[in-house]
This record gives C-alpha cells, structure tokens and sequence, in this order.
C-alpha cells in the first residue's frame, strides 16, 4: 500500500512578531511576505509586562486588536493576488473630479473640520498637479506628492509694521502626515468603487512615506483638576462644561450640542445619548456623579432640545481663552484648551484603573490603537513616581 502524501503546510503571508523594549514592554508589528520580499508594518500597539490582572486583561484586548489587523492585511494580500476588477469607464475619471466626490461625501457624514481637511488636500494636489485620470495616479506621482508637500511654504504674508514679505512657513510634520492619510485615504476609497485596482501608495517603501510625529497629550493631574473646581471662573458656563468633558470625555463639539433630551435615565443611573459630531457614530455613555453634578441647573420653561450649555459656548478659541485665564488664576501653567478636558478623562480612567477597551469605548473611539497613546502616557508617569526614589536616595 502506498504511503499516503506527507501534506504540506502553506506559509501564513502575514505573522505576528514582537521587539522587546527598554521599558519591558513588547512592541507588535506584522512580517509580511509576499513575492519573495519581506517588509514590516509596526502597530503602535504594545504589550505590558503582565504583572496584574488589569495587565492580562489589556494584553489579551490588544493581542486581539492585532490579530484583526493581521487578518485584514491577509485579505487585502488575497485580493491584491486574485486581482480587483476595475470598470474602465471609471477608471477615466480624473482626479480632481474623484476628490470633489469624496468631499460631498464626507461632507455628508463628517464634521466641518474633516471637510476643511479635505479641501486643504484638493487645494495642495491642484496646485501640484490633479488633472490626471485615475488610472495615471501611481507610486511616482505619490512619491512626487510627499516631495512637494514637504517643501511647500505657506503663502507669504506682509509684516504688519515693515510691510516688506515675511518668508513663508512649511508645512508642520503633523500636517503633512494628515494629508498623505487623507490622500490614503481617497485612493481607498478608489479602489472600493473599483476606479483602481491597487492603491499606489502600498507600494511605496515604509521609509520613503511620510510619518506621524510622536504625539503629546497635554491633561490634568487629579490635583489639578480639584484646584480648578476650587477656582473661580469668568464664565461659569465655560468651567462647568469643561469640567463635564474632563468627567465623561465628550469632545468640545458633542458639549456644546448636548440637550437634555440626551440626558437618559435608566434604573437609577444617567446616560448621554448622542450621535458623535466628528465621527457620526452613536455613543451611549454612562455619567458618574461628578460629571452631573456640572450640568448647570434646567430652568423652568427650557426646552428638551436647546443646548444645555447655551451661554458662551459657540466657538472653541473663544471658549479657549476663557480657559487660559482660568487656568492662569488656579496657578496652572499648562497650555489648558477645551480638549485637554478630553485627555484628562482618558488618563484619569486609566490611572484609577479602568481597563484600555472600556476606556476606549467611553471615548467612542473606533480603533483601540488611538486609546494606546493614553495607557502610553500612564505608564511613562508611573516611571516618573517611581525614579523620584532613586533621586531622593
């Protein structure tokens, strides 16, 4: 009798690796293999050393994240093979036309900020040169892209007491990596309507894309937060909706739109019922004592559906320089703005030990990685106390 086939195991294309920290911590990242070249695409996303149960808890969330990432890149490798259909008669549409059709439609389901972005986008790929059908937009003209944004100086402005140009400023590093997403963006989009079949980008070398600048989170200590409650402000509108974002984490758009028709009671415990500004997805938050304990008083004859905070509260840099000069009477030197009100909720969750998938949840964010940063920040503070020692001894 013949001996049966030794059956052989297909290579996964895309595995799971990690690189081990000087803090302890494991960072993730994919090894791909495709086409007899292998590359790599680090996570931003990160093991702790597993030390108690809130640490098991997080690693098995992010290990889960991570290999929903894997999967999805093992699908685009398959459809990337098999070949994407593309229709020809789309695949002539130029590319500024495809860009004002992804504006409308993010105008749609976006805020005004997402939509400013865009524009910002289509005004720079005018300039460097959009007026070429979509099946010609390929890695040298991505490539090309990256070069003109990152020499591209902000038009030249007149100095208000010489009159003579002052030079123009370049694009920050943030800026430029928001636009070449956006740009990402757009060509997936593409790909989706079967306008291309690949998007170009992904063919660029990692080294050769742009790259998000390690981001700081400016929040407020526990402290901090009891000196400004203590504090007088000239705006008692604007402390107490500050305050409210820093005890449930609703971004500046979501307070100033909030009525009391979002305010649900269920059981005994309140909730905000809202549908995000930014993101346009549903959040049912539950509110803790302290974040109600701000909402101004309803008076009589309010309506369900007016804002609740109502007075004051129209534009974010006004709303802003009311907070620096309540920040600057309670003796806080740092930069306070109404999203720090947000980073604070998100560090202060984690600090008294909220585990990362709920506070991320709370934040309405849609990919734990964004909520990475903050259990980031916590673990750095945690260095910090911890070094004190060996200053003092």
């Amino acid at each position: 009798m013949a001996r049966p086939k030794k059956q052989t195991r297909a290579k996964e294309p895309v595995r799971i690796r990690f690189k081990e920290l000087s803090n302890g911590n494991k960072s993730i990242y994919l090894d791909i293999y495709r086409d007899g070249k292998r590359s790599y695409e680090f996570l931003k996303l990160y093991l702790v050393p597993e030390k108690s149960q809130v640490a098991k808890v997080q690693n098995e969330q992010v290990m889960a994240a991570a290999n929903a990432i894997k999967s999805q890149r093992i699908i685009e490798l398959s459809n990337n093979t098999a070949g994407i259909k593309v229709d020809p008669t789309k695949a002539k549409i130029l590319l500024c036309d495809w860009l004002q059709i992804c504006k409308e439609q993010k105008r749609k389901k976006f805020t005004a900020g997402t939509v400013n972005n865009m524009q910002a986008l289509i005004n720079n790929l005018a300039e460097y040169g959009d007026r070429i059908p979509m099946r010609n937009v390929d890695k040298d003209y991505c490539l090309g892209f990256i070069e003109y944004l990152r020499n591209y100086r902000v038009e030249l402005k007149p100095d208000p007491k010489t009159g003579e140009l002052r030079p123009g400023k370049p694009l920050s590093a943030f800026t430029i990596n928001a636009r070449f997403e956006l740009l990402t963006a757009v060509l997936n989009a593409a790909v989706r309507e079967e306008i291309i079949s690949v998007n170009p980008i992904k063919k660029i070398e990692k080294t050769d894309k742009t790259h998000r600048p390690e981001s700081t989170r400016t929040f407020l200590t526990i402290d901090e937060i009891k000196t400004l409650i203590d504090t007088p402000a000239e705006k008692d509108h604007i402390k107490r909706a500050f305050l409210f974002s820093c005890f449930c984490g609703l971004r500046f758009s979501d307070v100033k739109q909030i009525t009391w028709a979002n305010i649900e009671e269920n059981n005994g415990r309140y909730y905000a019922n809202i549908i995000m500004q930014k993101t346009k997805e549903p959040l049912y938050l539950p509110l803790s004592q302290q974040a109600l304990s701000f909402l101004p008083e309803r008076k009589k004859g309010d309506s369900m559906h007016a804002p609740i905070f109502n007075n004051d509260i129209r534009l974010n840099c006004v709303v802003n320089k009311y907070l620096k000069r309540w920040a600057d009477a309670a003796g806080i030197t740092k930069t306070v703005t109404f999203h720090v009100a947000r980073h604070t909720f998100a560090t202060t969750s984690l600090t008294l030990g909220a585990d990362l998938y709920t506070t991320s949840k709370l934040l309405g964010h849609t990919n734990i990685s964004i909520t990475q940063v903050y259990a980031k920040i916590v673990n750095e503070k945690k260095n910090e106390a911890v070094d004190l020692f060996d200053r003092v001894f």
